[in-house]
């Protein structure tokens, strides 16, 4: 009985340590098929044009689809949920970032998901800031001039966001804040639905990533007054930063490249190296400065990071601004 026993157990072992390399050639194949890439926006804001150079991109680098799905709602929330609740497999992964990881842990009463035990972090990928823009029968050309009429006129401005919980929101909180003004915020479902109400006149003024911003600005259709970065941007020289009239203001958009928590190492590994080759190469480098935005890959150590940090800066501006979403 012992006999037979031990030659189960030899043959067992000898089964697992075949099956072994057979899992790690499997791993390291990945991908062998079409992966999905969540965006958790509507087509036609920066994030999906981006997204799309990316995972064309990566599609071009490892010879497998990367496929952009949209799956807009509730600031990104929607979207990064599918993600947290998919199989760590490497076949679903998408777009997180500012407002989904760092933003909604203090904006937000309640989430479906941890913004930081649910998921794999792989690399940062892109940041751009964002623009104030208001609408062109709106008498002001300067933010001094806008902070005036706002308090001329309390409670009777609106701006829009492309959600509650999104940095484009967070920017508008940050702004009534530091120039104490009343100004209504009027929350969309992107970016895009909520510069087409700017356009029509329902909404006074918008801060939007600066791609969406310059494709009304530059044909004179709404005005830009200023950027919301610390610094200028390349882009538009010319523009001002708000903190240029409110010191301290800087909100900028930043995301990240997220998979389920606990995705095997082989294909972290293989993800990271596939988003490094991505974010460095220099036809992607210059599409994304076209776009305004910079390539920015990060190891998953200092993506994870990045965010702790995030997190940690924006959580007093948050609850001093008083914003919550139930």
């Amino acid at each position: 009985m012992k006999l037979v026993t031990g030659r189960r157990t030899v043959i067992a072992g000898a089964a697992a340590s075949l099956a072994a390399p057979a899992l790690v050639r499997a791993q390291g194949a990945y991908p062998n098929r079409p992966v999905r890439y969540i965006n958790p926006f509507p087509p036609g804001g920066a994030t999906d044009t981006l997204s799309r150079i990316l995972c064309a991109k990566l599609t071009e680098i490892s010879g497998q689809q990367f496929i952009v799905e949209n799956r807009a709602g509730s600031a990104g929330n929607i979207g990064n949920d599918v993600i947290a609740k998919s199989e760590p497999d490497g076949y679903t992964i998408g777009l997180g970032g500012i407002a989904t990881h760092a933003i909604a842990p203090t904006l937000y009463v309640r989430l479906p998901f941890d913004p930081r035990k649910d998921f794999t972090f792989v690399s940062n990928m892109w940041s751009l800031p964002n623009m104030l823009t208001v609408n062109n029968d709106l008498p002001v050309k300067s933010v001094p001039e806008l902070i005036a009429h706002a308090k001329k006129n309390p409670g009777k401005l609106s701006y829009g966001s492309a959600g509650a919980g999104t940095t484009l929101h967070l920017s508008g909180e940050l702004f009534k804040l530091l120039a104490d003004v009343d100004i209504l915020h009027v929350p969309y479902r992107g970016g895009a639905p909520a510069m087409q109400d700017l356009l029509a006149g329902q909404i006074h003024m918008i801060f939007d990533n600066i791609p969406g911003a310059l494709a009304v600005v530059r044909p004179g259709k709404a005005r830009g007054l200023a950027v919301t970065s610390a610094t200028r941007s390349k882009t538009v020289p010319d523009v001002p930063t708000i903190a240029e009239t409110l010191p301290g203001f800087d909100i900028s958009s930043w995301t990240c490249l997220v998979g389920p928590a606990n995705l095997p190492a082989p294909v972290l590994a293989r993800l990271s190296d596939l988003m490094k080759t991505a974010l460095t190469s220099p036809d992607l480098v210059a599409k994304y400065q076209e776009q305004s935005a910079t390539a920015w890959w990060t190891s998953p150590a200092e993506t994870l990071a990045h965010r702790d940090k995030e997190q940690e800066r924006l959580a007093p501006i948050i609850r001093k601004s008083g914003a919550r979403v139930e």
